[in-house]
């Protein structure tokens, strides 16, 4: 007796729910722990099948899980213990830890179910996963942040550096041009002042006219030259800074290259004639004017520079359904075959220039010139038979 009142004690006191039921699932006792999870009075359940206490799909299974164990003897829970789920009378369900045992008492088997609430547990991991949520969006917004903060970054560090590389790069054109300059301005310089002198002298004898248009022509030529000189440094250093913008519009190729034979024939050597010939059709093309005539010009100056007295420049436009060709060819000095692979270098001039005047910059700012106005530019040259150069645009608009 006073060991059944000890047990019933320990049931009684028990913090978990301590259930146990036939073996059809007939609910035989229930301890007010269990009472309580549930929310039922010991009446409301003694006597009634367990499923109550269950949601389903258990509910409608439950019957048959002991029907399966009572006919193959295999278990499922008996011993092992799992998680399920409770219901609640008032329609809740909650998560619980149940392990089950047997108990065989006078010719019958009796189950006893031992409920461990996780109810707590569960709101504990599920706050922890909330937060590990929680914590993974903050470290992904901020993962996200600082890898567009580094890619803005590496961005401005970049554009800092090229920024930097293009003053170093300017800076070392500005020290080649003072330094190339110097040298070029002095023959020029020493002429008009050596003409210029001579003028002086000439021009108290009258009958020394001849010289004096002479000597007048070379100041002509080194002015010319002179300004020569700082437009390719101007042009080189606007191209630097990218202040350089193409601006497209209809011109008449023909009328244009007409002009620039007419302007260029003006500084040609002694016997040494432009022919320009125009083939295919005639009409607009659109182009840079501006840029395009530049080009053109440093060119034929090029032509006229390395070619001698009595040649021919032969100066050629073409437009047809395939776009725009033009071309300039000499028979002048050539250029070497180990030069021509750094012909559009800046400053780079060939080997067999000898003192015949020049920057080594006209081609790299034609070169540019052609490519923004999305062109294409290629030359053949063999030395002492001449250079040609051609300009391919494909991208054009013919007006009739």
């Amino acid at each position: 007796m006073e060991s059944g009142r000890l047990l019933a004690a320990i049931i009684d006191h028990a913090i978990d729910g301590i259930i146990t039921i036939d073996n059809r699932g007939n609910v035989e006792s229930i301890n007010p722990a269990a009472l309580e999870l549930f929310g039922y009075q010991a009446e409301e359940v003694i006597g009634h099948n367990i499923s109550m206490l269950m949601p389903e799909p258990d509910r409608g299974n439950h019957d048959g899980y002991i029907h399966n164990y009572q006919t193959t003897g295999h278990k499922k829970i008996i011993g092992i213990g799992r998680e399920v789920m409770g219901l609640k009378k008032n329609g809740k369900t909650f998560p619980f830890r149940l392990a089950v045992s047997e108990v065989w008492l006078k010719d019958k088997n009796i189950f006893t179910g031992f409920i461990h609430d996780l109810s707590r547990e569960k709101a504990a991991e599920d706050m922890l996963k909330q937060h590990a949520a929680e914590l993974e969006h903050k470290v992904s917004e901020r993962t996200r942040d600082l890898i567009s903060l580094v890619s803005e970054l590496e961005k401005a560090k970049a554009e800092v550096s090229k920024s930097l590389e293009k003053e170093i790069e300017l800076s070392q054109l500005k020290s080649r041009f003072v330094s190339m300059a110097s040298h070029e301005f002095r023959t020029p310089l020493s002429s008009v002042q050596l003409s210029a002198s001579l003028i002086e002298k000439y021009a108290e004898r009258p009958d020394d006219k001849a010289n004096i248009i002479k000597h007048t022509n070379k100041i002509k030529g080194a002015v010319q030259l002179l300004t020569s000189i700082l437009n390719d440094f101007l042009s080189l250093e606007k191209l630097e800074a990218g202040i350089v913008v193409m601006n497209r519009q209809y011109i008449n190729l023909v009328e244009l290259a007409e002009e620039i034979t007419e302007e260029m024939q003006l500084i040609c050597k002694k016997n040494q004639h432009i022919v320009y010939q125009h083939t295919g059709e005639i009409g607009h093309f659109t182009l840079d004017p501006n840029l395009l005539k530049n080009a053109l010009v440093n060119l034929i100056s090029n032509a006229i520079k390395y070619s001698g007295e009595d040649t021919l420049i032969e100066f050629t436009t073409c437009i047809d359904a395939e776009g725009c060709l033009i071309s300039v060819k000499d028979n002048g000095i050539g250029i070497p075959e180990e030069d021509q692979v750094h012909l559009f270098e800046p400053f780079f001039r060939a080997h067999n220039t000898g003192n015949i005047p020049g920057t080594g910059l006209g081609l790299n700012i034609v070169k540019r010139y052609i490519e923004l106005m999305e062109g294409q530019m290629e030359f053949e040259s063999e030395v002492h038979k001449g250079t040609s150069f051609r300009v391919r645009f494909k991208e054009s608009t013919v007006d009739e």
